[in-house]
């Protein structure tokens, strides 16, 4: 009997799910429904096409309605809008947006790709000429024809998540003058507060100012917004508003045909991407789905895993069992010069949900040092005290940062170990990498906490430490000093000297060792160690130190 299937949305995941239930039946009766005009395209390329660095409008376009019916004979109604689903008929309401028209198709299976919502607009923020959000097509559109109109001179840019990031800086390549306003203390929250406080100055450094840890609590203008005003009663002028307050799932259409929600507020699926009625799937930003690291719902609005979760889905819809075994959430996000990525569950959500972890900060160049053009990148590794499984990571920096988070995404869906990273043997000549990988050194390090040769403490902790019982030691080089200060209280030992002064050290004290980057100071800690005393090594050196010292 020939199944007669309806996808609802398109993008990642219904057009993903659409192309492949063709693939797998000829014969199946396909129809794919899409609110806009756009079936596929590559959302994640708005902001840059806003910025000019993508040229021409089409490139955004995946394909196109006809190409698609063309090529995979699915019927394509794009202005289609589902507006109901009566599960006892077993048919669709739909609105034709074109012609106002409504009219019922028949199903047997349904899959949902609703999506994603911009965070719905304050009181007051709508009927504003100059005030956009960024989800599709035609949003990009509105934006870039306003900025290349108009010339603003001023924009902010009200949320710091990607969409934000991306806008900012695309907005001041075109001469914007741009804030970024964060009701949030940091940018990228789904970042650890360290691996992205670096971020702050290098925006400001390119011309992007952050206000953080205060939202928006009014606008000021008539038709246009002129200003906005922060919580703090700051005053911004802003020719331009663009809201990035992230996204929810939009969930309106699988609630109004009473299918089970989950505790985050996603459809709920399982491993099959079945909802409670099973004859209807759901995929992409709207679902929750597994976490692969905790087994825990969550949801994750990317691209990635939208698109295999379209695939997998249009296969069981069509008879198939295979189970989505859960995401990584695995990321990764340009700001002008540096890369932010990361992969599988931060510290913030272990700690939450009070599962043990132990993490470890490196800094490695991404090539080896003498090749001209390395630039340093900060891995955070965090792994399980018992086995070293790795269950997260995030890595931030100039070149390699994608690569890197690549291998390590790679590692934890293999449920590798921090042992396996000493191992792994990764592509080396001087333009790419060193003898020893970014991750290999990772690795190496989380390695030797293990096995008990590396006693660390983290920046954050130093604040509880006994000063009359621990010394804080500074094993740079005098020039390195002249850089930067130690830290206040610190006995400057330059690692060369430290054997000879260890006779005037005293044996009841612990020594926390310290360098730039947490290399040298690693050799100070076993020196000590193996004569005797007790020492712990500041893991990540002074740069983490710096990085995270006015954490609470």
């Amino acid at each position: 009997m020939t199944c007669k299937l309806l996808i609802i949305g398109g993008v990642a995941g219904g057009a993903t799910a659409a192309a492949r239930a063709r693939r797998l039946d000829e014969d199946a009766e396909i129809v794919l429904f899409e609110r806009g005009e756009y079936i596929s395209f590559a959302n994640c390329g708005l902001p840059y096409y806003v910025g000019d660095v993508i040229k021409t409008r089409e490139d955004l376009l995946v394909t196109t309605p006809e190409d698609f019916k063309a090529r995979y004979r699915i019927d394509v109604r794009i202005f289609s809008d589902v507006v109901s689903i009566d599960r006892a008929g077993r048919e669709v309401i739909v609105n034709n947006l074109a012609t106002g028209e409504s009219y019922r198709e028949r199903y047997d299976r349904i899959i949902l790709s609703p999506g994603a919502e911009p965070a719905g607009l304050p009181a007051g923020y709508d009927g504003f000429g100059n005030v956009f959000s960024l989800r599709n097509i035609p949003d990009a559109d509105r934006i870039k024809a306003y900025a290349d109109r108009t010339g603003p001179c001023s924009a902010v840019v009200a949320g710091g998540g990607f969409i934000g990031l991306e806008m900012a800086e695309n907005l001041a390549k075109k001469g914007v003058k741009t804030t970024i306003v964060e009701k949030l203390p940091q940018v990228m929250n789904t970042f650890d507060h360290e691996m992205v406080s670096v971020v702050h100055g290098h925006l400001q450094e390119n011309g992007v100012s952050c206000l953080l840890g205060h939202g928006i609590s009014s606008l000021v203008g008539q038709g246009m917004v002129s200003a906005v005003v922060t919580e703090n009663g700051e005053s911004i002028p802003c020719d331009l508003l663009v809201l990035s307050m992230g996204v929810r799932p939009d969930t309106r259409l699988a609630r109004q045909a009473g299918l089970a929600m989950g505790e985050l507020g996603g459809i709920k699926v399982n491993a099959l991407l079945m909802t409670s009625d099973p004859d209807i799937f759901a995929v992409g930003d709207a679902v929750e789905v597994t976490d692969f690291v905790t087994g825990l719902p969550t949801l994750t609005a990317l691209a990635g895993p939208a698109n295999k979760q379209g695939r997998l889905a249009a296969g069981n819809a069509l008879g198939r069992r295979t189970v989505y075994t859960g995401t990584l959430g695995t990321s990764v996000v340009k700001v002008f010069n540096m890369t932010l990525a990361s992969t599988g569950t931060s510290e913030r959500v272990l700690r939450k949900n009070g599962i043990p972890h132990l993490i470890s900060y490196t800094h490695s160049t991404s090539h080896a040092g003498y090749y001209p053009g390395a630039e340093m990148m900060t891995i955070k590794l965090v792994f399980s005290p018992g086995t070293g499984r790795i269950l997260g990571s995030q890595v931030v920096g100039g070149a390699g940062v994608d690569k890197r988070i690549d291998v390590l995404a790679t590692a934890i869906r293999g449920s590798m170990t921090v042992f396996d990273l000493e191992e792994i043997d990764l592509a080396y000549a001087p333009p790419y990498s060193s003898a020893k990988d970014p991750v290999n050194v990772a690795g190496l390090v989380a390695s030797n906490i293990l096995k008990g040769d590396h006693e660390i403490v983290h920046s954050k902790d130093l604040k509880n430490i006994d000063a009359g019982s621990a010394v804080l030691v500074d094993v740079r080089d005098m020039e390195d000093l002249m850089r930067s200060s130690p830290i206040e209280g610190a006995l400057h030992v330059p690692l060369r000297r430290l054997r000879k002064r260890t006779e005037k050290l005293d044996r009841d004290k612990m020594y926390i060792t310290y360098c730039e980057v947490g290399t040298r100071s690693y050799a100070a800690h076993r020196i000590l160690a193996q004569k005797g005393f007790r020492s712990k090594n500041l893991s990540g050196g002074y740069k983490t130190y710096l990085a995270t010292r006015n954490l609470s």
